[in-house]
């Protein structure tokens, strides 16, 4: 009797939970977060031209985010395996009705306005929903997946993408179509389907050009490749985002002393050029330290995938791990001038609401995947 009491107190399952545990909460992880949200209302400060009111309500966005973040942590992976096919539907069924009835401004229609709810942007939700579903299907399977099943689970992606397209919003379908294409090559997609599905893409490329762009999607492309040609017009944004940036020099010019955001030369500063005034105030140095937050962050959340205890959550977490560092390799990209320019946020540290809480309920998926771990006694 007291070998079995002496073995029991010691079995895993017996120890004490701690807070975090208790909440299902990753402290490292959630302290990053804070440390880039933090840092991300004191840049925003400066690109809003010292508007506190701009700061306030971000601010208030993102305690709505943490609280959807706590939210989705609470949940166990199981729910979001089982929801993931109604999810899906009810997200393409979402797309169908911005196209059909959505509000929109500047030429597109992305938003659904319900009486009673506030207006918002069904295509943000498939950014979390896609990967979701496409976990789902594939976790289901021997992996690696079958060249029929690779098949399957492109149209799940490509399903989505295309709806988002006609709004149109390139950005998001290149987002959403990403963290779907993720889910695909962890599964272990040979290297061969690889190939072929660049080559395929490589042909596409020229019918989209064609076919598919906008006027003032392909003049973005045009713009990129050489900006000159219209200084004070499609050219504008990437010149003055690129000379913020060169004017920063090592460590800066201090914060609230950049030129180019206080004097209204940079567009957009406090939204998708804000690493732009991040990079004029604070140097080199600033954009270092933003670039180490972001690899910490990725890191923490590939080991979290690295640790999860089956296929479903492996798949969905490292999916949404890469979607987060395309969202910045993209972003920064285009505010240097590397990409073309195609109004995707820095991730939590743009103004905007949208799409913080898509990221911060992603990240409250990650934790859930963390902290409900079985725990197995040796």
């Amino acid at each position: 009797m007291l070998g079995k009491g002496l073995q029991s107190s010691h079995h895993p399952l017996s120890r004490p939970r701690s807070l975090w545990s208790a909440f299902h909460i990753d402290p490292i992880l959630l302290a990053l977060l804070l440390l880039l949200i933090g840092g991300g209302l004191v840049v925003l400060y400066s690109g809003a031209d010292r508007n506190i009111e701009v700061v306030k309500a971000q601010g208030i966005r993102m305690g709505i985010a943490l609280v959807v973040m706590l939210v989705f942590a609470q949940l166990d992976p199981a729910v979001f395996r089982r929801w993931a096919p109604w999810l899906y539907l009810a997200g393409l069924a979402g797309l169908v009705a911005v196209l059909l009835a959505g509000v929109g401004a500047k030429g597109a229609q992305r938003w659904l306005a319900i009486p009673g709810l506030p207006r918002f942007q069904p295509s943000e939700l498939m950014k979390l929903v896609v990967p979701m579903m496409a976990a789902w299907y594939l976790s289901r399977h021997f992996l690696p997946p079958s060249l029929s099943r690779v098949g399957v689970s492109l149209l799940i992606v490509l399903a989505p993408m295309a709806m988002i397209i006609l709004q149109p919003d390139l950005g998001t379908s290149l987002l959403v179509g990403t963290a779907g294409l993720f889910v695909v090559f962890f599964a272990g997609m040979s290297w061969r389907l690889i190939a072929a599905f660049v080559a395929m893409v490589s042909v596409a490329a020229p019918l989209m050009w064609f076919f598919v762009m906008r006027d003032y999607q392909k003049q973005r492309v045009l713009t990129l490749l050489d900006p000159q040609s219209d200084p004070l017009g499609a050219g504008w944004n990437i010149i003055q985002s690129k000379t913020a940036i060169g004017s920063g020099g090592v460590d800066g010019k201090g914060w609230l002393q950049g030129t180019q955001s206080h004097l209204e030369f940079l567009p957009e500063s406090h939204t998708d050029f804000i690493v732009a005034v991040l990079a004029e105030e604070f140097g080199f140095i600033g954009m270092l330290v933003l670039m180490a937050v972001y690899l910490l962050i990725i890191l923490r959340c590939l080991y979290i995938a690295a640790t999860a205890q089956d296929s479903f959550s492996r798949l969905l977490a490292g999916a949404l791990t890469m979607t987060f560092f395309i969202y910045i390799f993209v972003n920064v990209g285009m505010v240097s001038g590397l990409l073309p320019v195609v109004g995707v946020p820095l991730p939590l540290v743009s103004y905007g609401g949208t799409s913080s809480v898509t990221l911060m309920a992603a990240f409250g998926v990650l934790m859930s995947i963390h902290t409900h771990r079985r725990m197995i006694s040796a």
